[in-house]
């Protein structure tokens, strides 16, 4: 039997997540891609299973399982629909200023219009000119009364003009950088608050990514999280726990590419015998199912690290190093499974052209591979391990 790191119980709900995602989003992915339409009937899919629920503790309705398992869902959609585990995965990154940040107020306000799927979010810190450099942002908020009035624009925004809430990230103290930034909850309906544009896109075509703008835009002071100016730093803790939702989509391509691309290499002959057994093919297969077992490792360790209560250091350069691989993973991956089906890969008739196309996002959205080999690199000048080398001439 094969190592198995998941409980009982995550089991279960793995296998469920797993049998939904096989038989009723599977059929539609072909179609989500081709039609570039928001899947909302895979939205009441997740409402109908309580799915979103994995994402939030009890007391604010969810079902309270924990980040492994979150995780572990949005890898299982992944594997037959990227667009979808998307869904899931963004639930969780445009809820975490929330939960991380906001007082009890917001939490009993939003949180549970969140976990049941009534409301989706989104999260907005990028702005045409500052992706990478969040203190180059030149959206601002500035006090007025009782009401925070906000103007500028926010770009590539994931699930922008279908979510209800978005987590903002503005100046209100313009002249300062990463301490002049605050964030902001605002609703949809918000006078002065509009999506401008959805962007058409190389993947994930299902998914929304749109410009936002404020013009004027009127929020209540009440939807501040937490003071002004520690907004630089809820978007880093934000990340560091997101960062992996992307990993597991990640790793879903990965392995959804892998076990396609397996079983045609079972039944697919030249030179009579099947393609997975000549040598070649099958070393590119042994090296895939590698990769994904490897990156499983980091994704799952960081799922456990966050149900331990890890946090800081530790958990930043854990996050930085599941979301690099998993994506990494996820490029190279797709790119062989094509590969191994030659030019039946390469058409639509067949879904590995679309998971190569798919996988190429995780690698640039909520931080840039090289990013995260700065954040990993980082992190380690940090350490202290000159222990390590004691004795050594």
């Amino acid at each position: 039997m094969a190592y198995e790191p998941l409980t009982e119980e995550q089991r279960e709900i793995r296998d469920l997540v797993r049998q939904l995602a096989r038989e009723r989003i599977a059929p539609r992915a072909a179609k989500i891609d081709e039609s570039h339409e928001f899947p909302w009937d895979v939205v009441e899919l997740f409402k109908e299973n309580d799915l979103f629920g994995l994402f939030f503790d009890e007391e604010y309705g969810g079902l309270g399982t924990g980040t492994l398992l979150a995780l572990v869902a949005i890898e299982e959609v992944s594997k037959v629909c990227a667009t979808s585990g998307l869904i899931l995965a963004v639930q969780e990154l445009g809820s975490l200023g929330l939960k991380l940040a906001g007082n009890e107020e917001q939490k009993q306000r939003y949180l549970p219009r969140l976990a049941s799927g009534e409301w989706l979010c989104a999260y907005a810190l990028t702005e045409s000119g500052s992706g990478s450099d969040s203190a180059a942002m030149r959206t601002t908020a500035r006090r007025d009364g009782g009401e925070y009035v906000l103007n500028g624009s926010k770009r590539f925004i994931t699930n922008a003009g279908v979510a209800q809430l978005y987590t903002v990230f503005a100046k209100t103290d313009p002249e300062l950088g990463h301490p002049g930034v605050s964030a902001f909850v605002v609703e949809a309906d918000s006078p002065g608050f509009e999506v401008a544009r959805i962007e058409p896109k190389m993947g994930i075509k299902g998914s929304t990514t749109g410009e936002l703008v404020f013009a004027d835009a009127r929020v209540s002071a009440a939807n501040l999280l937490g003071a002004e100016g520690e907004g630089f730093k809820i978007a880093m803790r934000i990340l560091d726990r997101s960062r992996p939702g992307v990993a597991a989509q990640g790793l879903g391509l990965a392995q959804g590419a892998t076990d396609y691309a397996l079983e045609y290499a079972k039944t697919r002959e030249t030179m009579g015998k099947p393609i997975g057994e000549h040598q070649l093919i099958a070393g590119m297969l042994a090296d895939m199912e590698t990769k994904c077992e490897a990156a499983r490792g980091l994704l799952y360790k960081f799922g456990s690290a966050v149900d331990e209560g890890i946090d800081g250091s530790e958990l930043t350069k854990l996050s930085a190093m599941t979301k690099l691989y998993c994506t990494d993973v996820a490029m190279e991956v797709t790119t062989d499974a094509v590969q191994v089906l030659g030019g039946y890969g390469y058409i639509s008739e067949y879904p590995l052209e679309r998971m190569m196309r798919d996988a190429k996002i995780t690698q640039i959205y909520e931080g840039t591979n090289q990013i995260q080999r700065l954040v990993i690199a980082r992190e380690m000048l940090k350490e202290q391990r000159a222990f390590l080398l004691a004795g050594v001439g």
